[in-house]
């Protein structure tokens, strides 16, 4: 059977600047087979009707549904006391996360909203005698990934119903940082975030996962115009934005002034 290439965008966060270039670094390539978004697509950033227009351009892609995605459909801000992630609702932070939500939404408007609703929770293919699922974080849950040992579970329970699978593949986002892991014939793989690094390197990223006769990971870290992104972020000033120009500056969760 021929080898099958995904080109996997994820953790984008309405930064729509480094998401053009995600997108045309893909569209540089003649060898993709189907495009993947790994999810948390729009809130927590400045262009969500900007992005959204990116993200319908993109024919026949796989959408996966994030926590920040689900949280527009749920309109987490209309709760008594909206919380997420466990975090105290009188916390300023998510008292300005859930702001966000909101503000987000009426960007987006019915139009986001129905995008949003039509995501999956997570897709399964299979390529030969090897099976890849995508996940934002995990089918079981979407703010936290699985650790390694649930992920073994995980596979014994998938190779139990698809005994022609000898090797499993799992890639998911959230975490806005880079996992690659392997035990036994699992690998489990995050390349980071496209718009809203965590791990102290400002550059986008966008993945590569080709399978055939072996698994090949390549994750392309790449520069866009980041100022676009923070001066859309100053003019705009959706709720939580000064903590937002900190993370997207200096790539890390700085949730201060």
């Amino acid at each position: 059977m021929p080898a099958k290439t995904f080109a996997i965008i994820t953790d984008i966060h309405s930064n729509a600047a480094s998401l053009e270039v995600a997108l045309s670094l893909i569209d540089n390539r003649n060898d993709i087979d189907q495009i993947v978004c790994l999810g948390d697509c729009f809130a927590l950033g400045p262009e969500p009707k900007e992005t959204l227009a990116l993200l319908k351009s993109i024919e026949d892609g796989i959408f996966i549904r994030g926590n920040h995605d689900r949280y527009l459909l749920e309109r987490l801000w209309e709760e008594d006391q909206p919380s997420l992630e466990g975090m105290d609702p009188y916390d300023p932070v998510c008292i300005g996360i859930v702001q966000n939500e909101k503000w987000t939404a009426e960007q987006l408007g019915d139009e986001g909203v129905d995008f949003v609703r039509k995501m999956k929770i997570a897709s399964r293919d299979i390529v030969d005698n090897i099976l890849v699922e995508f996940t934002h974080a995990w089918y079981q849950r979407d703010d936290k990934p699985p650790t390694m040992i649930e992920a073994l579970h995980w596979r014994d329970h998938v190779m139990g119903a698809h005994p022609e699978v000898d090797q499993l593949v799992f890639v998911h986002g959230h975490i806005h940082s880079p996992r690659e892991e392997k035990s036994e014939n699992l690998t489990v793989l995050c390349q980071g975030a496209t718009g809203l690094s965590f791990d102290e390197n400002t550059q986008g990223a966008v993945a590569f996962l080709t399978i055939g006769e072996s698994i090949k990971w390549d994750v392309i870290r790449y520069d866009y115009d980041i100022n676009r992104t923070l001066t859309a972020l100053e003019e705009r000033k959706p709720p939580f934005y000064q903590s937002l120009i900190n993370t997207v500056k200096y790539a890390k969760i700085k949730n201060d002034s």
